[in-house]
């Protein structure tokens, strides 16, 4: 039997009572929530995996989407006047279930199609036309944050957004798991064994970039031609956490070697996302 359990009591008051003892005192803002919700991971009262999905949600509310976007020059699109046999080997290599349908150019977005929605051409024998299988595409500034984003995503049913810039061009584009990763950890399926590293360039601002703290510092050397060392630390993440000292939060920053790391995105086990930029 547990220590702090004493005869008769059920585990289920027992843990009522150890959270109305932790929050006797109310938390004032965020950062004493925070505060009082890592005292209760340390006291055993909530457990690791729900602490970090906790942090995760409180953090949403202050990210926003030019933070987790995937940018335009990664975008995956299907253009509107190609035919099927075009544009399967693209669907096919991605392996994503929903593609930006452009015009001229990927500022001219016309509709969002669904890769389900192209089943039917193995029974079709017919002409095949594009914008008969579209869907309304959902457009949204940079600017706009996460929390919100969820909430919308889930009133509307949507699962994909068009992401525009300052001057109403397309700047990239966000979907429903890239939001709900921010919360629980990185969302994994069959195509995601080979991608646990990734350095997206941030197109706006020059020499900088979108890193996942997973990235091995071999792939960061080599991308960024730089001469970290991978003896101690395997990964871009455990180098910058050195160099802080301690678990950092969103939006501290650390040189290193000529680098500026900026936290985007941590919890309160490790850093899961970072913006580099030269100095």
């Amino acid at each position: 039997m547990n220590d702090d359990t004493a005869p008769g009591d059920s585990p289920a008051s027992t843990w009522k009572d150890k959270l109305t003892a932790l929050f006797s005192q109310d938390p004032q803002n965020r950062s004493d929530l925070l505060t009082l919700l890592n005292d209760a991971g340390l006291r055993g009262i909530i457990d690791h995996e729900a602490l970090s999905i906790i942090e995760g949600a409180v953090q949403v509310a202050d990210m926003q989407v030019r933070e987790i976007m995937i940018p335009r020059s990664q975008m995956v699109c299907v253009d509107e006047d190609q035919e099927p046999r075009d544009f399967l080997p693209k669907v096919i290599e991605s392996a994503h279930s929903r593609f930006p349908v452009i015009g001229d150019t990927k500022d001219e977005i016309i509709g969002i199609l669904l890769a389900k929605d192209l089943l039917p051409l193995i029974l079709q024998n017919g002409k095949f036309n594009i914008k008969d299988h579209l869907r309304p595409a959902t457009f949204i500034p940079e600017s706009k944050r996460l929390n919100v984003l969820l909430k919308e995503f889930r009133t509307n049913r949507n699962h994909m957004a068009i992401v525009i810039d300052e001057f109403g061009g397309v700047a990239g584009l966000v979907t429903i798991e890239d939001v709900l990763e921010q919360i629980v950890g990185d969302i994994e399926d069959e195509h995601d064994v080979d991608e646990d590293s990734f350095i997206k360039p941030v197109e706006e601002q020059a020499r900088t970039f979108i890193v996942k703290a997973l990235t091995p510092i071999d792939d960061f050397n080599e991308h960024f031609e730089s001469r970290f060392s991978d003896e101690e630390f395997d990964t871009i993440g455990g180098i910058v956490l050195q160099e802080f000292g301690h678990m950092p939060k969103r939006n501290e920053f650390v040189e290193i070697n000529g680098f500026r790391f900026d936290v985007l995105n941590s919890d309160g086990r490790r850093i899961r996302l970072l913006r580099v930029s030269s100095i």
